[in-house]
């Protein structure tokens, strides 16, 4: 407990590294008990955060401008704290395998200016023995300490769900783990004092293991959902219709088809596949579940075509808006947006899209993908239209209002509902031909 104190009594401060859609609620969080240092390397995020501005959308301008952070892109800093909590992305490779790019370069980051009696705590998602494996000698490398003796680790992974304003930070159950008992009490302590539910894990590589796990059963849960909807297409049956069938039973898990994107469940599968692989364990049912959801972009694209064609409209000079570029609902997060697939498979089609998302950066959105948004005000005169994020701003708007949205010379409005916000039959009562995943 005496890390706690020490935080509790300003002896010490807490650093959080990555101010993402991880690290920014959480450095808030603690920036209510402690005195906290939110260092990040972009300079242009620390500069918006600065100004008030929240681009993460996760805790909101007024509650940013009132956390009292302490917000630095200045690596020196990090001398100050003795609580440091590693939060930056775990992306993949082209090839499918893990980039630990990122959490080794925060882990050198971190080890140049570690102090003793300093504990670092690993929220990045990983696959297990990374955090002892590979960030534990970076620390000890750059710091010229020994881990166990100078400083101690831990890992506890983040259950942030980018749009979630049910399940926040403080009311989830948190995983911690830690190289030793006094590690884990300290963790177990610090976390404690800003979430009610701890979970102690009996070692640090199952919590590792227990993060990819949570996100990876999703994965293939929504995957066979998916193949499902594939060949209930071809039957000439609803998939929704069905899952709503299937729903009334009492263990029903209530999963839907869609498009797997973002930066847990769309990433995290392939960092147990790989180390599966590492030991020579080939993972047939997880990896099958990958290649179903990642096909699914190529699918609605394949769909759209064809409902183009049998509506009689002219799909090389059609007027077709993708709806919500983001890899999901109510989030303004971009990475690995499988929405992009979509636009992209439509190109090689020979067909012109233009992209609309109000809460995507426009600026970012260019630098990474190399398409330019459209306004949404620019949305009109439209020969098809695609819904690929349910957005409240999508959920609330009518289908009358939908509908003032197509050209009006236009006898078939093709009506693409990926994310099935709208009622089939009352879509088709309004003359939409409409199609739904």
């Amino acid at each position: 407990m005496d890390m706690l104190k020490k935080l509790s009594g300003k002896e010490t401060k807490l650093a959080v590294v990555g101010l993402g859609y991880v690290g920014l609620p959480l450095a808030a969080a603690f920036a209510e008990k402690f005195t906290v240092i939110g260092f990040d390397m972009n300079e242009r995020k620390i500069a918006a955060y600065k100004e008030g501005r929240d681009v993460t959308a996760e805790i909101g301008d007024e509650a940013l401008q009132q956390a009292g952070i302490d917000l630095t892109s200045d690596p020196e800093r990090l001398r100050e704290a003795s609580f440091i909590i590693i939060a930056v992305p775990t992306p993949i490779n082209g090839d499918k395998t893990p980039d630990l790019g990122p959490v080794i370069g925060a882990s050198e980051t971190v080890g140049r200016y570690l102090a003793k009696g300093s504990i670092v705590v690993y929220e990045s998602t990983v696959y297990p023995g990374v955090t002892e494996d590979v960030c534990m000698p970076v620390l000890e490398e750059k710091s010229g300490l020994f881990c166990g003796q100078d400083f101690k680790i831990g890992y506890s992974p983040e259950r942030i769900n980018p749009g979630d304003k049910v399940h926040r930070l403080k009311s989830i159950t948190k995983i911690v783990s830690g190289i030793d008992e006094d590690a884990l009490r300290d963790i177990s302590a610090v976390y404690g004092s800003i979430i009610e539910k701890i979970y102690p894990a009996s070692d640090i590589k199952v919590a590792e293991a227990a993060k990819l796990v949570e996100n990876t059963q999703r994965d293939i849960n929504i995957a066979f959902m998916n193949e499902l909807s594939m060949v209930f297409h071809q039957m000439g049956i609803d998939t929704e219709e069905v899952a709503k069938a299937m729903d009334t039973k009492w263990n029903a898990l209530g999963f839907r088809p869609g498009l797997v994107g973002g930066h847990c469940i769309g990433v995290d599968p392939y960092y147990f596949i790989y180390e599966a692989e590492n030991l020579d364990q080939h993972s047939q049912m997880i990896s099958a579940g990958r290649r179903i959801n990642n096909d699914m972009s190529k699918f609605v694209a394949q769909e759209i075509v064809k409902v183009l064609l049998k509506a009689g409209v002219n799909a090389p000079r059609a007027r077709i808006f993708l709806l919500g570029m983001t890899f999901k609902e109510n989030c303004p997060d971009t990475r690995n947006s499988r929405a992009v697939d979509v636009y992209r498979h439509l190109a090689e089609y020979g067909l012109t899209a233009m992209a609309a998302d109000p809460l995507a950066d426009p600026y970012d959105f260019l630098q990474e993908y190399g398409i330019q948004l459209v306004p949404e005000e620019e949305v009109q005169e439209a020969d098809c239209i695609v819904i690929l994020a349910a957005h409240d701003c999508y959920r609330r708007r009518s289908l009358q209002e939908l509908k003032k949205l197509y050209a009006k010379e236009c006898k078939a409005p093709v009506l693409i509902d990926v994310r099935n916000i709208y009622s089939r039959r009352a879509a088709e009562e309004m003359g939409f031909v409409y199609w739904s995943l």
